[in-house]
């Protein structure tokens, strides 16, 4: 049986239809309950917005509760890659499903991540048929960028931020990411936070926030 990814939502604060989707992606360990807590920080930008946290389709491995995209109990680059691989389709997946029901297209669509899920917006977004609205990401990683050149298929605008004292994560991913998006022509910003570690603080919300209310704005 397919699975389908689940997770808490929130409506549009307008009281309407949606008119655009913001998909929060949670890191290992967590679950949608967790990024579906920024969605009031959000809400009075985007105020025609519904926001999605599916839960990750698998049970955590390292901890005996929530969930996570991919295990990272074997972290070389090969077996990362191999796990993010096997939880693209569900992702996908997930996203044709909300983007029909709402008769959405992926210009409607942002996507958000924290850590693993940075590393799954990236791997899905930039592999996409056509470019969602934007990606945003934070203390994350972009994983097989070996292999993004001759998969690349969209290049939607991009914002990573990273705190510099990051303990789960190493800061040197941000730059890495970075280098590696340019150089493929994807649109990135890239924003460091002194001092902050494995978090979001309420300057990267206010500085996501607008990444979102410019990218998700009405086409005329």
């Amino acid at each position: 049986m397919r699975l389908t990814l689940q997770g808490p939502s929130r409506p549009p604060r307008s009281g309407g239809e949606p008119k655009s989707l913001v998909v929060l992606l949670h890191g290992l360990g967590a679950d949608g309950n967790d990024l579906i807590s920024l969605a009031p920080y959000w809400a009075p930008l985007l105020p025609d917005a519904e926001f999605l946290a599916p839960h990750a389709p698998f049970p955590c491995d390292m901890a005996p509760y929530g969930h996570q995209w991919f295990s990272f109990q074997e972290r070389t680059p090969a077996a990362v890659l191999a796990g993010v691989r096997a939880a693209a389709p569900f992702l996908d997946t997930f996203l044709d499903e909300a983007l029909a029901a709402r008769g959405l297209d992926e210009s409607r669509l942002a996507l958000v991540g924290f850590s693993q899920g940075t590393m799954m917006s990236l791997h899905v977004g930039l592999r996409r048929a056509k470019p969602v609205a934007g990606i945003l990401g934070y203390s994350g990683r972009l994983i097989g960028e070996e292999t993004l050149a001759d998969q690349l298929r969209s290049k939607p605008p991009v914002l990573l931020m990273h705190g510099t004292a990051d303990e789960i994560v190493p800061f040197e991913s941000l730059a890495l990411a970075e280098a590696s998006l340019k150089r493929l022509g994807v649109p990135v910003t890239t924003v460091k936070r002194p001092g902050l570690g494995h978090s979001i603080d309420e300057i990267e919300l206010a500085q996501g926030g607008e990444f979102l209310r410019t990218v998700l704005a009405q086409r005329a």
